[in-house]
């Protein structure tokens, strides 16, 4: 492995590691203390929802499509793929009201794994891009840890034992993600990049708008439209910043 190799390497698992603790922080004060907790968990999600959005658009897909022109296509596969994952699981927990924590729990898991292979590819085209990324994600895995945590109480898990199994599925499975999908990432071609970069792009313009912003639309708060937007201001001023350098 080269320099830039232990680089990017480096960066990767600085942002997993960090995405686990901040997902362990929310279990934990929403352990604690939970009102503030729960006041605070749309804020944090329409921050990361902005800054989720904004990556993509400006900076990920045209990116992606530079390196690979059906790369649009392939942003069309990640947004449906994550369309139909969810409704899936949606059906199920209808259907099987019992099993409603653990599929919650086993899809939560599954997404905060692929939040670690988008950490893995997005580092692999540029730092630039991994950073916007990983900052909107790692901001709301405060909230996942808090929704994961939850469902487990809701199940009728006790309270210690939610904690670890709510770490367990949300907090590890993003930095496992990281560490498994970078080996495999780190061997492939620009073009097969840019097209990974395009689902990618597809999975994270799902990821807000119709999971993030709907979740925080349900819990509105006085000012979660002006946190939404400084996610969008903070992202939209480190393109710009880095453009003029």
């Amino acid at each position: 492995m080269n320099e830039n190799g232990y680089n990017t390497f480096a960066w990767i698992a600085l942002f997993a590691v960090l995405a686990a603790i901040v997902n362990g922080l929310g279990i934990l004060i929403l352990y604690k203390y939970k009102d503030r907790a729960l006041r605070s968990k749309p804020y944090f999600i329409c921050f990361a929802a902005g800054v989720l959005i904004s990556t993509p658009l400006m900076l990920a897909l045209p990116q992606a499509i530079e390196k690979n022109f059906y790369a649009g296509f392939m942003a069309l596969v990640g947004f449906l793929f994550m369309f139909f994952s969810n409704s899936l699981i949606k059906k199920i927990t209808r259907k099987e009201v019992l099993a409603f924590g653990i599929v919650a729990a086993e899809g939560i898991a599954i997404h905060s794994f692929i939040d670690g292979v988008i950490y893995a590819v997005t580092f692999n085209i540029s730092i630039l891009v991994g950073f916007l990324a990983a900052t909107g994600l790692v901001i709301h895995e405060f909230a996942e840890g808090i929704i994961t945590y939850t469902l487990f109480l809701k199940g009728g898990v006790k309270e210690k034992r939610s904690m670890f199994y709510a770490f367990l599925v949300a907090g590890l499975t993003t930095p496992l993600g990281a560490f498994v999908a970078y080996p495999l990432v780190h061997r492939l071609n620009e073009s097969t990049l840019g097209l990974m970069l395009g689902f990618v792009a597809g999975v994270l313009i799902y990821v807000s708008a119709s999971h993030l912003l709907p979740e925080a639309r349900g819990e509105e708060k006085k000012h979660s439209s002006i946190a939404f937007l400084c996610g969008v201001a903070l992202a939209v001023f480190i393109v710009f910043s880095k453009m003029f350098e």
